[in-house]
């Protein structure tokens, strides 16, 4: 069973349908126990740093999650979720993320006609051959093309756990992959087949 913690944010469903596309099973639950014995387990989000992290500590998700990190269940992190496993946001000054990887979120720079935030489409250079979600024909990544919507990038303090990155005014981290640990600042279950095809990996995984 794969799955999506509910900490109360919204845009949870739309990855629960394209994970049961993928004929998988898939539970949205906020219950620790569920999590914790789940094959795959996704945080996905939308909202604010500070007031996420609030909404994860204060029923103890945020133990939950790096308990079943360390257990080395796989483990992906989508747009906020991204954010949330690394230390610190400039969006929520002093307030710490999980932690669980280092780097600090940092806000999208404005000027040259860039809007903040960043929503639409944007294409991705993949760092070597991008990790194991990016396992696809040659054909399908040769010109990979994700959508985003987000006003803060991760800047990994590890370049090696990085596998792909776009440019919206900085470098911006679009993806990592660290051990069981993979994560993404865009939407997988909104990026078309390309999308998918990275989903399908990581429940393959």
């Amino acid at each position: 069973m794969i799955a999506i913690i509910d900490y109360g944010a919204g845009n949870i469903k739309s990855v629960e349908k394209a994970i049961q596309a993928l004929g998988k099973e898939v539970q949205i639950t906020p219950d620790p126990e569920q999590i914790r014995s789940a094959d795959h387990v996704i945080l996905p989000g939308v909202g604010a740093f500070g007031d996420t992290m609030k909404r994860l500590t204060d029923p103890g998700l945020d133990e939950v999650i790096r308990e079943v990190v360390s257990r080395g269940t796989p483990f992906l992190g989508i747009c906020l979720g991204l954010q949330l496993l690394f230390d610190s946001s400039e969006e929520s000054p002093g307030v710490p993320g999980l932690g669980i990887l280092k780097g600090r979120i940092r806000r999208l720079p404005e000027g040259d006609g860039r809007k903040i935030p960043q929503i639409g489409w944007n294409d991705l250079t993949l760092q070597g051959d991008g990790g194991r979600l990016y396992a696809m024909d040659p054909s399908m990544k040769a010109e990979p093309y994700v959508y985003f919507v987000h006003s803060y990038y991760l800047e990994a303090e590890d370049p090696g756990i990085v596998t792909a990155t776009c440019s919206y005014g900085a470098t911006v981290h679009a993806s990592i992959e660290s051990g069981n640990v993979f994560a993404c600042q865009f939407h997988p279950e909104k990026s078309s087949s390309f999308g998918m095809q990275m989903l399908y990996n990581f429940v393959n995984i």
